[in-house]
Formats: structure tokens, C-alpha cells, sequence
């Protein structure tokens, strides 16, 4: 059972990780409203190819005709999602069923059901709310909180037997809870910016369409309150809003490399958690010269969603750290 689970747990972070990439390359693609309704699409359980459907399809939603590269995009996420989500309830199955130390895993998988049933309405939300940029964003964040609670959950299972960090680890706690803290804000931050479409309002780097400090409103760029039944495909914020939260996104981009290259230097010096740091430095690094080259190269989207990827690597590297670093666990 113990074994079973963990290895389970471990395929479910995998396929959640894949989750967040298909996502990435859905909301990328512009493939967000790929299918106008929710679980289905176009009304059908996949999506319309014959003539005939699409044509019946187009009738019943004549403000979204079929796009049938989009929509298929759009139903795989969907069909992935729902297998995470059947992963999910295996776990927690497992652990309910369990005698050994399985249950103790209970109260997590539990959280995890929870979590992943709250995301599938975010995805719903998603496309009935016609990609309202704070849900979008909370979409992303719930991925990420999933796949970060799997990674807890995946190491408590391999510890099943209790376990206590060393004096080394436990010093530097603080810096990997901080390290957490900004890249979560990051992503965030990132997730604002994909939602609102913000991303190539600065097409030039270091500079900001030709300057360092470029006309920018960040009242408005940083409202979350919108109206509903607005389409926000393609973004409705004016350019100065855009540039603020463009802007905001680089400077947490330059903090972020800073706090994440020092707490990965600092890990580099205990023996233990050697290689860890070694692969937060290479990670973050890669990060950020893929930030910079989507704006060099003008948001490839092979590119694009490879900066998608390698944050959740960064927090699922991160929440492994903190579990590390832990005092103790049973």
C-alpha cells in the first residue's frame, strides 16, 4: 500500500505538471474560448468536425463560430484535467482504505480533493466568465497549488516513517519560505499579465517602449474588479494599464532571480541539499533568459510555455525545500 501510494502520488504530480503546460499552451494559443461552453463543447462531448456539426454548432452559438484548432486544444486540457482529477480520488481512496501509514495522509488528500474540485470550477468559471482575467490568473494558481501539495504529499509518503531535518537545513528555513513566498507572487504576477494580455506592450529590453520608466497606470492595470459577461479575449485595458503591469511584472522578475540565486548558492554549501541548489541556480536562470527572450523574440509560444513549465519546477523545487527543511514530520 505504501509503495503503491507514493507512486501514484508521484504520477499524479507528473500528470499535473503536464496539466499546467497544456494550459499554458491553450491560454497562449488564444484557445482559452475554444469550446463557448462548459464540460462540453459546442454541445458535444468532444468537438465539431463533420460539416453538418460544425454548421449546427455554428447556429447554436453564433457569437463564437467553431474553430476547430482551438476547440481541440481546449477539450484535451479539459480531458487531462479530468484524468488528474480521477488520480485524485484514487489517492484519497487509497488513503481512506488504508491501515498503515497511508492514513496519515488523510487530512492531505482530503485538501487535495477539495483543491482539485474547486480548480475544475475555475475551469468552468474560465470560459463562462469569457476569460475574466482574475479567475484566469486564480486558474493558474490553483494548478500550481496543486501540484505543490502532490510534491508535499509525495514526500510524506516516502517519509512514512517520520523525518527530521539537521541543524544545516533548518538555518536556512526562513530563506526557503521567503524564496517560496516571491515566487509564488511572481507567478501571480505572471498570471496577471497573460490574463490581461500585457505581455508585448513592451517589445524592446532593458527598455520599456524606448524607456526606462514608460507612462503606465497602475490603479487601473491592478483592478481586479471587472464586469461580468465582458468578453476579455485579447484584453480590454488601455496601453498605460498594460505597461504597468508589464512593468511590475519585470521588476518581480529581477527580485525573484536575486532571492532564488542566493538561496541557491546558500544550498550549494550543505552537503545534503547540494544538487538541490545547484538546480534552483540553473532553473531560475533559465527562467529569467526565458522571460527575456519572449520579449526578444516576441512571445514564441514554444517559448512561451516553457516559462510556464519551468515555474512549476521552480515551485515544485521549492516545496520540496521547505518540506526539507522542516523541524520534523511525525
Amino acid at each position: 500500500m505504501k509503495q503503491g501510494f507514493h507512486r501514484l502520488a508521484i504520477v499524479a504530480a507528473l500528470l499535473a505538471f503536464c496539466v499546467i503546460v497544456l494550459g499554458a499552451y491553450v491560454r497562449l494559443s488564444d484557445a482559452g474560448l475554444g469550446c463557448p461552453d462548459w464540460p462540453g463543447c459546442y454541445g458535444k462531448l468532444t468537438w465539431p468536425v463533420q460539416d453538418a456539426d460544425v454548421q449546427i454548432a455554428n447556429e447554436a452559438f453564433p457569437e463564437r463560430p467553431v474553430e476547430t484548432h482551438k476547440a481541440w486544444k481546449e477539450m484535451a486540457h479539459r480531458y487531462l484535467a479530468g484524468a488528474l482529477v480521477l488520480m485524485v480520488v484514487a489517492l484519497n481512496w487509497l488513503a481512506w482504505r488504508s491501515r498503515g501509514p497511508a492514513r496519515n495522509l488523510r487530512g492531505k488528500t482530503t485538501a487535495l480533493f477539495v483543491l482539485i474540485i474547486f480548480q475544475a470550477a475555475l475551469g468552468m468559471w474560465t470560459v463562462t466568465l469569457k476569460l475574466l482575467p482574475i479567475i484566469v490568473m486564480g486558474h493558474l494558481l490553483g494548478g500550481m497549488a496543486t501540484l505543490g501539495l502532490l510534491i508535499w504529499i509525495i514526500y510524506d509518503s516516502r517519509y512514512t516513517s517520520g523525518y527530521r531535518s539537521g541543524p544545516q537545513l533548518r538555518a536556512v528555513r526562513p530563506l526557503v519560505l521567503t524564496a517560496l513566498t516571491v515566487l509564488v507572487l511572481q507567478i501571480a504576477l505572471g498570471g496577471w499579465t497573460s490574463a490581461n494580455y500585457a505581455a508585448m506592450v513592451c517589445p524592446d529590453f532593458p527598455t520599456c517602449q524606448g524607456e526606462m520608466w514608460p507612462n503606465s497606470n497602475f490603479r487601473e492595470g491592478f483592478t481586479v474588479s471587472r464586469d461580468i459577461g465582458v468578453d476579455f479575449e485579447g484584453g480590454v485595458l488601455d496601453l498605460p494599464s498594460r505597461t504597468a503591469i508589464h512593468v511590475t511584472h519585470r521588476i518581480g522578475a529581477v527580485i525573484t532571480l536575486i532571492v532564488l540565486l542566493y538561496t541557491g548558492f546558500r544550498l550549494t554549501r550543505i552537503a545534503t541539499v547540494q544538487r538541490i541548489g545547484i538546480l534552483l541556480v540553473a532553473l531560475v536562470s533559465a527562467q529569467f533568459l526565458l522571460g527575456v527572450l519572449n520579449i526578444v523574440l516576441r512571445l514564441p509560444l514554444a517559448n512561451a510555455v516553457a516559462h510556464n513549465g519551468v515555474a512549476a519546477l521552480l515551485l515544485a523545487v521549492l516545496v520540496g525545500l521547505v518540506y526539507r527543511t522542516s523541524p520534523a514530520h511525525r
